[in-house]
């Protein structure tokens, strides 16, 4: 089966790609085609995240393993099936972590008929990849207090830490 999947970059204009493959690829082969439907080079860190329908982030499935003991999942370990069907229809997809290109994977299709197209194949092209990514703005979440942060209520004076004496601390 051929799975046609939108691609929408997280930018104030209008960038989208549409792109078929194969529902048997792995995510480090749609990695690879996100990446040359862009014009990206392909030498940054990248992870696909899991997502409900509202685009919450979920669990990270980096294109490296990046873990202590070397055993943690990557995208080589998931065929686009085991992560993205016809229940479970949106990812989102993070390039080059210092520059934050973040994209909407969201399934558009399932098409039985594989003679359609040679794949991977760019279907649809809108709009221009900006020259720099967007800034992107984190929020931390809301605790249980209805604060941002627990430090919202907290005043520290500095000027009572000895910072003077600070090397011989930390040996």
């Amino acid at each position: 089966m051929i799975y046609k999947l939108r691609l929408i970059l997280d930018t104030e204009e209008d960038v989208i790609r549409e792109i078929a493959v194969k529902q048997s690829d792995s995510l480090e082969d749609l990695h690879n085609t996100i990446v040359n439907a862009f014009g990206f080079d392909g030498t940054e860190m990248a992870s696909f995240y899991m997502t409900d329908d509202s685009w919450n982030q979920g669990a990270e499935i980096p294109l490296f393993d990046m873990s202590e003991n070397g055993d943690a999942v990557t995208m080589q370990h998931f065929i686009i099936s085991d992560v993205i069907d016809a229940e479970k229809t949106k990812l989102i997809y993070v390039y080059d972590f210092l520059s934050m290109w973040s994209f909407f994977v969201e399934l558009v299709d399932i098409i039985d008929d594989q003679k359609e197209y040679e794949l991977p194949a760019l279907l649809f092209t809108l709009g221009s990849i900006p020259s720099e990514a967007p800034e992107k703005e984190f929020v931390g979440e809301i605790n249980e207090d209805n604060r941002s942060t627990p430090s919202d209520d907290v005043d520290i004076d500095f000027d009572e830490f000895d910072f003077d004496n600070f090397d011989e601390l930390m040996n």
